[in-house]
């Protein structure tokens, strides 16, 4: 109980984040590199105020040794969906040991809301919306309530619903106001696939068999050569995001 009134406390007295901010944050780090970003912010003005949510797809390793190099203690979110490749699970478990991440969050959704909603486990073939705010968007709610704010590792080169995407905005989900923050927004492929060798980053498994964005098993296919990397997410539906991102153009 004691921990459950403080976590309460702090959604109530923490202030929010305004537009303001996101401007005053856009302005400071213009022209700064992402490392240096996450350093100041990690070890500055963020300090025990942020967490890092990853998916542990096909491009997280950079972004996870990014905040790794600066603090492995920052708390890192994964969300099981419980219909996740056994492919990701092994290749978080590898990223976290190799990284030496030391605060790892596994949340899972909620199996009273999974027997109401989705006894059959089928939700996701009539209503990949509701699939995802059970599965994904609820279980985010919980693990981020102790934070002020979050790391995304979205790209803008993902897919023309990311292409405007900036380094900071709000949540604008979120009645607090918390920070979002994108550091890798303006890095494209060959950025990326340049940390990895310069790195030597383990590759995620099954992005070499074709999936350049993994998601849950029922919901993700394969991406033909042209493709746009997200066209392997729930191919055949007007469907882009999950519920925890929106769009931005």
């Amino acid at each position: 109980m004691a921990s459950a009134a403080r976590a309460i406390d702090r959604i109530d007295t923490a202030p929010p984040f305004t537009p303001d901010d996101v401007a005053r944050l856009t302005a400071r780090y213009s022209g700064v590199t992402t490392a240096e970003m996450l350093a100041d912010l990690l070890a500055g003005e963020l300090k025990g105020r942020v967490a890092a949510v990853s998916s542990f797809g096909s491009e997280s390793a950079v972004l996870l040794d990014l905040i790794a190099s600066v603090d492995k203690d920052v708390p890192v979110i994964f969300i099981n969906t419980q219909k996740i490749f056994g492919e990701t699970l092994a290749y978080r478990d590898e990223l976290a040991e190799r990284l030496g991440l030391t605060d790892l969050r596994v949340f899972r959704p909620d199996p009273r809301l999974i027997a109401e909603r989705d006894a059959t486990s089928l939700r996701w073939s009539y209503d990949p919306d509701g699939c995802c705010d059970l599965r994904k968007v609820e279980p985010l709610q919980r693990a981020l309530a102790p934070f002020d704010a979050w790391i995304s590792g979205r790209k803008g080169f993902q897919g023309r619903t990311r292409a405007a995407l900036p380094r900071f905005e709000l949540d604008v989900d979120d009645f607090r106001g918390r920070l979002k923050i994108n550091p890798l927004a303006d890095w494209d492929k060959a950025a990326l696939d340049a940390q990895f060798e310069a790195r030597q980053l383990p590759r995620h498994p099954l992005e070499a068999q074709g999936y350049p964005s993994v998601g849950c098993v029922p919901c993700t296919s394969q991406v033909q050569p042209g493709e746009d990397p997200r066209a392997g997410r729930w191919r055949g539906w007007d469907k882009t995001e999950c519920g925890i991102h929106d769009p931005v153009f």
